[in-house]
């Protein structure tokens, strides 16, 4: 059953939405919104919903500037310290799992590729990950990838952000005919971070 509460940050409350599966859960999927935005933005809920059918358990995390009414974000720092708190009280309410994987869209997949390994999450799930502002591809944002876990990035192919290249513990997924928001095929967005989840062996069913 989905449930909804608060935790304490030292940025102020953040909300959490947590859903389980039927069965123990495989993995724990912590997922966080993007800068203006909510965690019920359509490819989130999407991928909550496949990783669930999946085994996953998913928390969606709704930072503390968005709790308290506000669409301009908090800077990084603020944003990555609020979510490792997070993440502290998660990893002990779920002792029980031991695989988390932390992720996001836009503004949230860069604060869990900053925060993943000081949090101790096994991988990533980015979608549409903006790779630079829109116009000044030389303003690269490509390093906050490069965090060595298993990720996944999931973008559009008209995103105005960019997509980021392939390495070696990255895959890239390139959505045909999406932009930044990923709303044309959310399922399709889902299915391609469930095969990842499968692949990885860290979902079943």
């Amino acid at each position: 059953m989905p449930s909804s509460n608060a935790i304490d940050t030292p940025r102020g409350p953040a909300r959490i939405d947590t859903d389980l599966p039927v069965r123990p859960a495989t993995a724990l999927l912590v997922l966080g919104h993007g800068a203006g935005g909510s965690v019920d933005a359509p490819d989130l809920l999407a991928v909550r919903d496949a990783s669930v059918a999946a085994g996953l358990a998913v928390v969606r995390v709704t930072q503390p500037y968005r709790v308290a009414g506000r669409r301009a974000p908090a800077p990084a720092g603020h944003l990555d310290e609020a979510w490792a708190a997070v993440l502290g009280v998660l990893r002990d309410r779920h002792a029980d799992v031991s695989t988390v994987v932390v992720g996001g869209r836009s503004s949230g997949a860069r604060v869990a590729c900053r925060t993943a390994r000081a949090v101790g999450a096994a991988g990533v799930v980015a979608l549409a990950f903006p790779l630079h502002p829109p116009g000044r591809p030389e303003r690269s944002r490509a390093a906050e990838l490069d965090t060595g876990l298993p990720t996944v990035v999931v973008n559009g192919d008209r995103d105005p952000f960019g997509t980021p290249e392939p390495g070696p513990t990255v895959r890239v997924v390139s959505r045909p005919g999406e932009t930044h928001d990923l709303r044309r095929d959310p399922a399709g967005t889902a299915a391609a971070v469930r095969d990842w989840l499968y692949a990885q062996g860290w979902a079943a069913g």
